[in-house]
């Protein structure tokens, strides 16, 4: 959640009062928040880690005058410092290559095929991207208008603004690798008859759990908020407590542009202005936009998925925003006065506008499932059975 450079104000303050060379880190992500850093004379030098696991070749681009090649750092930490954390091997979400460089190289093939990729998404850019890399003549079919499936859903979170990044590095990865990107496309198996093979990346769809009144208008699905078709009313539920939950709470309560550095310090009382001791001062009030609740069947900790690094940080979140999270949740029917609910056996009314449904995700599989002589793969959250 913390906006890129956001720390590095502090150092001009350090940089003030000692001769010694001043390092700013953390956040530091693109060229230009580095840049900006340095002329503004707050530090003498940049520190990066986590970027030089997204892409170890950073500085080269940068020297090439090729930003936009540049895969960026989202400070997601699942694949570095939650594995840390784990006594795993620090690696990356958007560069799966990192720490294992010599395991997945990308040697050029000696049989160039003519490949059919269906999906859009973060698996079907990223093999489609390897594929054209090692030499394959690569076609990537997409329904909708844009690609990067639901990562476009996901860069809407607060805080993960970054995920934009993502996007505009693979948009001019697969243009310079020549891949054939057809938008707005159905596929059918005859259009994929040609193909010497075809990759299935069709991703998932939400689940719709059984409750009795599922199909009341009150009920959306997380997709409906995320994209804007449906907008939550003054009283929400959301049924689930993994990590799309969170999401969808921390997007529906929000008040603070994360992208805002003193926006985000007053929300979490930092003083970047260095007046207070430790630079710490009173966290802002906030009064809620609307009364949410999430919950979930299980008898544990809302959230106890996430990763350890950002976990905490998002239950914080939550509950300064006063969401209830209720756990041990049957659920017994929706009508028009509510969502019906039992915690151990004792029934409870949450006279709710809006639930959201957030309740894991299944398999988008009818195209694999027609395709019957076309040699096929199957890959990423396609072959998932829940979120």
């Amino acid at each position: 959640m913390v906006p890129p450079g956001t720390f590095a104000n502090i150092s001009q303050y350090v940089k003030s009062e000692i001769s010694l060379p001043i390092v700013a880190s953390n956040r530091i992500n693109t060229p230009e928040v580095a840049e900006n850093i340095l002329e503004n004379e707050w530090a003498d030098m940049v520190s990066m880690a986590r970027p030089l696991l997204a892409d170890s070749h950073f500085v080269a681009k940068v020297q090439q005058n090729k930003p936009q090649a540049i895969n960026t750092c989202i400070a997601c930490n699942q694949a570095c410092l939650d594995h840390i954390f784990l006594n795993k091997v620090a690696t990356c979400l958007v560069n799966p290559f990192a720490a294992r460089e010599k395991e997945l190289a990308l040697i050029p093939t000696k049989q160039p095929k003519n490949l059919a990729v269906v999906g859009a998404g973060p698996v079907g850019m990223a093999f489609s991207l390897y594929a054209a890399q090692r030499g394959h003549k690569v076609h990537l079919f997409e329904s909708s208008n844009v690609i990067g499936g639901q990562f476009n859903l996901a860069k809407t979170i607060p805080g993960k603004e970054d995920f934009h990044q993502t996007l505009r590095y693979f948009n001019y990865q697969l243009t310079q690798h020549k891949v054939d990107i057809q938008l707005n496309t159905i596929v059918t198996p005859d259009i994929l008859s040609t193909f010497d093979e075809v990759v299935i990346a069709t991703g998932t769809k939400a689940n719709l759990p059984n409750i009795n009144g599922i199909e009341h208008p009150c009920v959306v699905s997380y997709t409906d908020i995320l994209s804007g078709k449906k907008i939550a009313g003054n009283n929400v539920a959301i049924i689930g407590a993994g990590g799309i939950a969170f999401d969808v709470a921390e997007f529906i309560t929000n008040t603070v542009k994360s992208v805002d550095a003193n926006a985000f310090a007053d929300h979490w009382g930092i003083d970047l202005s260095m007046k207070f001791d430790g630079g710490l001062k009173t966290m802002n009030n906030e009064s809620p936009i609307r009364k949410v609740y999430m919950l979930q069947r299980k008898i544990r900790k809302s959230g106890a998925d996430l990763g350890k690094t950002t976990g905490r940080i998002h239950r914080a979140s939550l509950k300064r925003k006063a969401v209830t999270m209720l756990a041990g949740v049957t659920y017994d029917k929706i009508d028009n006065d509510g969502l019906h609910i039992s915690i151990r056996k004792k029934p409870r009314l949450l006279k709710v506008d809006t639930i959201i449904i957030c309740a894991g995700q299944t398999e988008n599989n009818q195209l694999s499932t027609a395709l019957k002589q076309q040699p096929c793969h199957i890959i990423g959250g396609r072959i998932l059975r829940k979120g």
